[in-house]
């Protein structure tokens, strides 16, 4: 039987005890999304469709940045550690010019090490 620990707000972010089994209630995951244009949009979010619906059809929760731009194409979507992780990695990844992210997507994966 499971047990919660803790919940905070939307989501919850301490352990769930299930015997043997550990996991976090919400898996944090960073994405990127490229526009009709090539145009790359870089997010974190506990549920990936979910945000990318948002993005293309909720102009309340939707990014400012990606309303109007037509067809969005998921390119690029990693598992993170925790909140943190997946927001320093936003971070970086934004800081980053289109030619290394454009490397990131065609690699498929972040090096985690790049955060520590």
């Amino acid at each position: 039987m499971a047990r919660v620990i803790s919940n905070s707000g939307n989501y919850f972010h301490k352990w769930v005890d299930l015997g043997d089994v550990s996991m976090t209630a919400s898996q944090w995951s960073l994405y990127m999304i490229e526009y009709a244009d090539g145009r790359l949009y870089t997010g974190i979010t506990t549920d990936v469709d979910r945000r990318v619906d948002e993005h293309q059809h909720d102009r309340t929760k939707g990014a400012k940045a990606l309303r109007g731009k037509g067809p969005l194409r998921v390119v690029f979507q990693q598992s993170m550690a925790d909140r943190s992780q997946a927001s320093k990695a936003e971070s970086m990844i934004k800081k980053l010019p289109k030619s290394a992210k454009k490397k990131l997507v065609a690699a498929g994966k972040f090096d985690l090490r790049a955060l520590v």
